[in-house]
């Protein structure tokens, strides 16, 4: 096994991913199939994704130092895995290929009349890093912890450490597991990002303002719970934002939940005021919907607020 180095010298990062990163196949088609059919493909693609992963190569494009943390396997998935993440700037010197793991792949069919899509999902648990292999000294060297519940051990190991050191926690919490696990992997975070979906099956509620009210006794300073078109709602200390999302011509929504994280972050690290913060997030991540998959579509930072002056945002004028 290639066991990432031991110590971090001489660099400092503004966020370290701990999470999921695989390849996705895409392919638009001009209607969902049924079940035994055969249908046309309107176009394919081969991408990076994964929830950590595309969070970090936003931040990455956006201008932020990144370095991943993760493992693959020694196979062809795993080898493209790596070269996009350095494509993209994506510091992986930590990145643990083991012979005996299987990289995560995932096969995703995108709906051409609503960019919509349907995601089949990789096995996680045949790719999980071991707490024991996470290099000593990396929490000492970054201001953000980014994690998605994957790799469960691992990330509550890293939070409690990143905890001791005064490094912010963010969450992205989208798969539900062991529910014993992901509450103590929140009661760990500062900053508590989730889809709509995950805070419904968590909390039992149907209403955001109900569902941020219950994910808000966990502890994190800052609750958002991102609502898909719908935009998000985002609660800290003293105020509720409510972000309309922006209109685009979608290909693609695969992706856009794990851009809006990096985006999210990249404000965070600004000192942003959270509704400037969730104006960015928002409008970075309609942008990576005008194209297909998880990462082409990802704009710069002055991509970025070029659309937001197009726009005549409240924040970005």
């Amino acid at each position: 096994m290639n066991q990432p180095t031991p110590d971090l010298p001489s660099s400092t990062f503004d966020v370290l991913g701990l999470g999921c990163a695989c390849l996705d196949f895409l392919c638009v088609v001009p209607r969902m199939p049924d079940l035994d059919d055969e249908i046309r493909m309107v176009t394919s693609s081969q991408q990076g994704g994964g929830e950590v992963a595309t969070a970090l190569v936003a931040l990455s494009k956006l201008g932020a130092s990144t370095v991943y943390l993760g493992k693959v396997g020694d196979d062809h998935a795993g080898r493209m895995i790596r070269e996009e993440l350095e494509q993209y700037g994506v510091d992986t010197r930590h990145l643990v290929i083991d012979p005996d793991a299987t990289s995560i792949a995932s096969m995703v069919i995108i709906d051409q009349r609503s960019g919509k899509r349907t995601i089949l999902a990789g096995d996680l648990s045949l790719c999980e890093l071991e707490p024991s292999e996470i290099p000593p000294c990396l929490l000492d060297s970054v201001r953000y912890l980014h994690l998605d519940g994957t790799s469960r051990q691992a990330a509550l190991a890293a939070a409690f450490t990143a905890r001791k050191n005064g490094v912010k926690v963010v969450l992205d919490a989208d798969v539900l597991a062991d529910d014993a696990e992901i509450s103590q992997l929140m009661g760990m975070t500062d900053i508590l990002i989730t889809s709509e979906g995950f805070a419904r099956r968590f909390t039992g509620m149907d209403k955001p303002e109900d569902m941020i009210e219950k994910l808000r006794l966990y502890g994190a300073e800052i609750v958002t719970v991102t609502l898909g078109d719908r935009g998000s709602i985002c609660f800290s200390e003293d105020e509720v934002i409510c972000a309309p999302a922006f209109q685009v011509d979608v290909v693609d929504t695969t992706g856009a939940g794990d851009v809006y994280h990096g985006a999210f972050i990249y404000g965070l690290i600004q000192d942003w005021p959270l509704e400037k913060t969730t104006e960015f997030a928002s409008a970075v991540a309609a942008m990576k919907c005008t194209r297909i998959g998880g990462r082409i579509g990802i704009p710069t930072l002055d991509e970025a607020l070029e659309f937001l002056h197009g726009n005549n945002t409240q924040q970005f004028r």
